[in-house]
């Protein structure tokens, strides 16, 4: 996840961005080459970096950061509910956020996961589906719902823990059904199937597999491809990857902060390309 905040000075010209991704693990992570492509190509100059930031240390390091926007990856989307002096309602819906900035009144959090989904699911062409199946429920099952909200006739959610039922009802903002973490022949029939768990977690649902009909969209991109994934190209099915979730919403923070608006079909492809050139 990415952000930065673009402020014109009094009198014009560009002023310096000083923005990072924070989370943990995050050597990893692809933000600061995405945006530091997309501030040079929309003329922006600024700096953006990953920064190591654990579970319970967001409070202490913002209060000693000189920076003036941050990305949150996990585990700091839903911490960051408990410190933001202003939270969009998005970022309430899905009970975290991924996007710092700061201002005359604090820090202000919001969330650009859901239109990394949004745009992501129409850049394949998928603007209405009868069945979507989303596997796990967590931050990003969250966004994923609330996405699919108004595109989808009925949502179902394959989850193991019932407390997080509650919330994942409140991001779609609508009714959802949850069937228990087992072998699940509604994987097969689904329109549209979204994986929102960590690696591997969702391996053992390949024994569901036979012939799925839906596109199947797997928030990760590394490593891949997954087995799930694998599985589904190999039925000859549409599959949609994380880069394309990571990249939209990258997007959409840089129109956010930068107050601009970008051609999105334009920044998409030259960002894809230089992500796909570093993963290999």
């Amino acid at each position: 996840m990415e952000s930065f905040v673009y402020q014109k000075p009094e009198g014009g010209g560009v002023q310096l961005i000083y923005a990072a991704v924070l989370g943990s693990p995050i050597s990893h992570s692809l933000s600061p080459l995405l945006h530091r492509l997309a501030y040079k190509h929309v003329g922006i100059e600024g700096r953006y970096e990953a920064i190591e930031v654990k579970s319970g240390d967001l409070a202490r390091f913002l209060s000693t950061t000189t920076n003036d926007a941050f990305s949150l990856t996990m585990p700091l989307k839903e911490e960051a509910l408990g410190i933001a002096h202003n939270t969009s309602q998005i970022a309430k819906r899905i009970s975290g956020g991924n996007t710092l900035v700061r201002s005359d009144t604090g820090w202000n959090l919001t969330s650009t996961d859901v239109d990394g989904f949004k745009y992501a699911l129409i850049g394949h062409g998928i603007s209405k589906v009868e069945h979507c199946l989303v596997i796990g429920a967590g931050a990003t099952a969250r966004a994923a719902v609330a996405a699919v909200s108004d595109a989808a006739d009925t949502i179902t959610v394959i989850n193991r823990n019932p407390e997080r039922e509650a919330q994942m009802k409140t991001a779609a903002g609508r009714e959802v059904m949850f069937v228990p973490w087992e072998i699940n022949l509604q994987i097969n029939t689904a329109d549209l199937v979204i994986n929102t768990t960590p690696a591997h977690a969702a391996d053992e649902f390949q024994a569901s597999l036979k012939s799925p009909q839906g596109t199947f969209f797997e928030v990760l991109y590394h490593p891949w491809p997954t087995a799930l994934a694998q599985s589904w190209m190999n039925s000859s099915q549409k599959v949609i990857d994380g880069l394309d979730l990571l990249i939209h919403q990258a997007i959409s923070q840089v129109e956010i902060f930068g107050q601009l608006s970008v051609n999105r079909s334009e920044m998409y492809d030259l960002l894809r390309k230089a992500a796909l050139d570093q993963i290999g």
